[in-house]
């Protein structure tokens, strides 16, 4: 069977595609806890720590949709001889402490981790735009 490079160009960007929804998903999600998080810091209550955990939650999922996702991307990508390294790490946001310990210093904690979280999740959604930027020129 022949090499189809359009095929295989194709299918690298639709799996780029279906990388950038997740990101884009766990980004808007991580924004919302950034503001519930803000607010949680400075005033907020036991109502504002739970809306900012199920934002985190739901980012979390979407993560770990956009981290297989990537995976994906990246087997295509070799279809296409384009080496690439995009991974993010979807590790915990504090979460015992949040609950439990809920005070300034736990807050700003688990605010750093959103912020890290999202800083993490833009730089992975301008790789993938760059690389299917390429694909598209290829």
């Amino acid at each position: 069977m022949a090499y189809d490079l359009e095929k295989e160009k194709r299918e690298a960007i639709v799996a780029g595609q279906r990388a950038l929804n997740s990101l884009r998903a766990a980004q808007n999600e991580l924004n919302s806890a950034k503001n519930w998080g803000l607010w949680d810091m400075f005033g907020g209550s036991f109502f504002s720590t739970m809306i900012k955990r199920s934002k985190m939650d739901a980012a979390k999922q979407n993560m770990e949709q956009a981290k297989y996702d990537l995976q994906d991307f990246s087997r295509e990508l070799r279809d296409v001889s384009i080496s690439c390294n995009l991974e993010i790490e979807t590790g915990g946001f504090l979460s015992f402490a949040d609950w439990f310990f809920d005070s300034f210093l736990v807050d700003w904690m688990v605010q750093d981790q959103i912020n890290k979280a999202r800083d993490q999740v833009e730089q992975a959604i301008w790789q993938v735009e760059n690389i299917l930027r390429q694909l598209q020129r290829y």
